[in-house]
């Protein structure tokens, strides 16, 4: 440690000391002695004290302190007030001394000072010229401010006037004036190409982007690397992997360097078209590897399901001592998110602590959403409440674990919060805060957000808008439901999948199946959820064929492979018909390994069925993929109670109790005079919950009477079977 300090010392000498001493014992006998390489070199290597020393030497030493070098020194150690007081006793009718305060002012960040000193030059009678207006203009994208005054002063046609505003338009989201500006340019370089392009794809013009990019072959610029990994986004935007492909033989065929960005925009298009082999290629034969190139890996082995490649690049960056940043984390987090693999989570949110990313946003979003995903809604919680800053893309994450498991008033009371911090709301809040409503359900609530996103213009959001009609569905109000659809000045798929699903979950097949009609004369492409919907809805009518029809409709016409969900929804299809075989033999053929989903829809119809059988190989899976879930064994426990077998309803009550699984209790909600009121089996903290149960046995009698005979297939009391 010693010799460590002692090596830090003489290393500092070397850069700071010995050059001062230098200086000031030559500065005695040559005034000029090297002033400007010593002034250039310093101001990297001194800080703020150190310049000062310099600069009160020069004075001893009877030397002009009136110099551009010392000017550009106290800007680059960032002492805005030094250089003011500089700058003032200098020649102010010479342009280079404007330009290169406001160039450093820019350069410090300070884009208001950088302005008004731009303003002072104008008042002071000094004409800008073309190297003034790239600093201004780079202040004012930052401050979003127009540009106007170049066009007064003659030189929007010099290109590198033109290529920094039109950056500008592009951070400002003006693509109209910035495309204005772009075709008054009378030889547009590759520079004005690459900005114009880079400019649709960040502000989510792809198709523009597409068009402009043809345009540019078309004219006969040849494109660079940075154009392509400028382009290439919006290839990944529109899904196109025929227009990806085409881009990957241009590069070939006209020998354009794959260096490390272009090779990740090609894996990102491969992946997010899910040609997972054609990126794997591109990954496999490179020699050199960055962190770009493997967060874009393991983004898109997430996004394809295949999240144990995705750990395993990882651990293999670990490995080979490469840093992982903040995005890399956000993107491995959801991994452990699909393999429910918490303690791998436990042991990234410890890497994010130790490399002191826990604070950012995006990653602290990714941590919780990771958490309440297993099922850790605690922990989120509490991820959520030591983060130190909070934006909107965190408060939606906990809105949407809170939702998502099942606490739909926590999830309404963070959004209220929310509110009161004074974060804006955003179509995902809303879109989160209209799901949690919907799951609650509390029309009166749902009402006043509609009536919110009326006020603040979010109505014309497609994704809040498609909430709310699935939040008026869910609460029991189709009416309402249509009527927003109805008013929706643009629909697309998310829109249509919404009044579906509304329809078929309300048990209306031929208006579900009516609207799939309109949603195809429209043009609408059906995706994977439309059919989802469409099966779903056919199972609740008992059309079982319909239902096959459709699911193999969605595979051979549309081409679009069948989820995990599409299997749960064709078991859960065939088995309320009582199909069980075939929806066992479904399962079987399943391309992938079916998750608790499938098999516990497979469990609730053998239930329905009286299938013991099945039920004890659906349970196998169940309590080897979901061992903590307590539904599982109470609907196995209860089927085995319905047969008769006593032996077995033991020993799945004894599992339980060895796991330490407890049963959680039934609850439901219902609103009344707009107050919702929750209520648990067993539970009698209501106000009114004697005047409740006492109603209850009534209606019981009454139900006796009417010939109702309840299973009691238990001849023990619950309690003392789990005991």
């Amino acid at each position: 440690m010693y010799l460590k300090n002692l090596s830090l010392v003489c290393k500092l000498y070397r850069l700071i000391i010995t050059p001062l001493k230098c200086f000031h014992t030559n500065s005695r006998h040559n005034p000029a002695f090297q002033l400007p390489s010593f002034l250039q070199s310093s101001s990297i290597a001194l800080n703020l004290h150190q310049g000062k020393q310099v600069h009160a030497q020069l004075i001893l030493n009877g030397i002009t302190t009136a110099n551009p070098l010392l000017l550009a020194m106290y800007l680059r150690v960032g002492s805005f007030t030094d250089a003011k007081n500089l700058f003032y006793r200098m020649d102010l009718g010479c342009i280079k001394r404007w330009n290169l305060m406001i160039r450093g002012l820019v350069k410090m960040g300070s884009f208001h000072f950088a302005l008004m000193f731009y303003f002072k030059l104008l008042g002071c009678g000094v004409s800008p010229d073309n190297f003034t207006f790239p600093s201004v203009v780079k202040a004012c994208s930052a401050l979003n401010y127009l540009h106007g005054l170049v066009v007064s002063c003659g030189l929007d046609s010099d290109s590198v006037v033109a290529n920094t505003l039109l950056s500008m338009y592009s951070k400002c989201g003006w693509l109209s004036d910035g495309r204005k500006l772009f075709d008054m340019i009378l030889q547009a370089d590759l520079v004005s190409w690459n900005g114009m392009i880079s400019g649709y794809v960040q502000n989510g013009f792809m198709e523009d982007a597409l068009c402009l990019f043809s345009e540019m072959i078309s004219s006969g610029v040849k494109p660079d690397s940075i154009t392509l990994s400028s382009f290439l986004p919006a290839v990944t935007g529109l899904g196109s992997l025929r227009k990806g492909r085409e881009i990957h033989g241009y590069i070939l065929r006209h020998g354009i360097p794959l260096d490390v960005f272009l090779k990740s925009a090609l894996v990102d298009v491969y992946l997010k078209c899910r040609a997972v082999d054609m990126a794997r290629n591109i990954y496999n034969q490179s020699t050199k590897f960055d962190i770009v190139m493997c967060t874009a890996m393991i983004s898109g082995y997430v996004l394809n399901g295949l999240s144990n490649d995705a750990l395993e690049i990882f651990r293999w960056l670990l490995k080979e001592k490469i840093r992982p940043n903040a995005v890399t984390l956000a993107s491995v987090l959801p991994a452990c998110t699909d393999l429910a693999a918490i303690q791998t989570g436990k042991e990234l949110h410890s890497s994010i602590i130790k490399n002191g990313l826990a604070d950012r946003c995006h990653v602290g979003s990714a941590v919780i959403d990771m958490y309440a995903k297993c099922g850790r809604l605690d922990l989120a919680h509490r991820v959520f409440r030591r983060l130190t800053e909070r934006d909107s893309v965190c408060w939606n994450s906990m809105i949407t674990s809170c939702s998502q498991n099942g606490k739909p008033e926590e999830a309404i009371n963070l959004f209220r919060q929310m509110g009161r911090t004074g974060t804006k709301y955003d179509c995902v809040s809303i879109s989160a805060a209209l799901s949690a409503i919907a799951n609650l359900p509390a029309l009166h609530f749902g009402k006043e957000i509609h009536g919110f996103m009326i006020k603040n213009s979010l109505v014309s959001d497609l994704f809040a808008e498609s909430a709310l009609i699935d939040m008026y569905a869910k609460c029991g109000h189709l009416d309402l439901a249509q009527h927003v659809f109805d008013m929706m000045e643009l629909k697309n798929e998310v829109s249509w999948n919404s009044i579906i699903a509304a329809y078929g979950n309300h048990g209306h097949l031929k208006d579900c199946l009516a609207l799939f009609d309109k949603m195809l004369k429209n043009k609408i492409q059906p995706d994977h959820v439309t059919f989802l919907a469409i099966i779903s809805a056919c199972g609740h009518a008992g059309k079982v064929n319909d239902g096959v029809h459709h699911f193999k409709s969605m595979v051979e016409e549309y081409g679009i492979p069948p989820r995990m969900e599409h299997y749960a929804c064709m078991v859960d299809l065939l088995g309320r018909a009582g199909r069980l075989d075939e929806a066992f033999k479904a399962i079987q053929s399943m391309p992938f390994s079916p998750d608790a989903g499938v098999w516990g829809t497979l469990l609730g119809a053998c239930r329905n069925q009286g299938n013991v059988e099945l039920a004890e190989v659906a349970s196998r899976h169940l309590f080897y993929l979901d061992p903590q879930n307590s539904g599982y064994y109470v609907l196995l426990s209860n089927l085995l109670a319905d047969a008769g077998h006593w032996r077995s309803v033991l020993k799945v009550r004894s599992l339980m109790k060895e796991r330490g699984v407890e049963k959680v209790p039934g609850y439901s909600w219902i609103e009344v005079n707009s107050t919702t009121h929750m209520f648990v089996a067993a539970d009698g903290s209501h106000p009114q919950s004697k005047h409740i149960y006492s109603l209850l046995k009534t209606l019981l009698l009454e139900l006796k009477r009417e010939g109702y005979v309840p299973q009691l297939y238990l001849r023990m009391n619950p309690k003392e079977i789990v005991s």
